[in-house]
């Protein structure tokens, strides 16, 4: 049984296929975000990121299928320590007026010849809350990072 207090929490990891570096600035970095934010949609419909990658600096990300289904995401940056961890804020709006924030932590080891990057995220609401986080966010999320990570870069021959 949980105690009524305890703020709920999901943790998961998952081992990505680049260096630290590069899975911290697939992570952070607003034009390499707009990438793989799509990257497994055939029509990814509105995506706009605008990142400020500084301590109290803020990312804002707004997506949707169309104009009038839109989520908004502001994170605030809270730790930054390149390329190992990052900690925010977040705060997310949904199309049906629902507000949530949470608090993230990231880490962001190194594997041998790849990365393992877990992620801490507390303060949900409801266990069904967390649990949609875990089943079809980040897994979501840590699918596309890797879609990225992987794909076949066009060379200029």
């Amino acid at each position: 049984m949980t105690d009524s207090t305890t703020p709920l929490e999901l943790r998961l990891s998952r081992l990505l296929p680049a260096t630290p570096e590069e899975v911290f600035d697939a992570y952070t970095d607003a034009e390499k975000q707009k990438i793989w934010f799509g990257i497994l949609d055939p029509d990814p419909g509105i995506v706009e990121i605008e990142v400020d990658l500084r301590v109290g600096g803020t990312q804002t990300t707004v997506w949707g299928p169309d104009a009038d289904t839109l989520f908004r995401e502001t994170l605030t940056f809270l730790e930054i320590d390149r390329p190992h961890r990052l900690v925010t804020e977040s705060t997310g709006h949904s199309p049906d007026g629902m507000t949530m924030t949470t608090l993230i932590t990231i880490t962001f080891e190194s594997e041998g010849d790849a990365t393992r990057m877990t992620v801490v995220q507390s303060g949900f609401p409801a266990a069904e809350v967390r649990d949609f986080f875990v089943d079809e966010v980040w897994n979501g999320a840590l699918a596309r990072i890797t879609a990225y990570l992987t794909r076949p870069i066009a060379t200029d021959e």
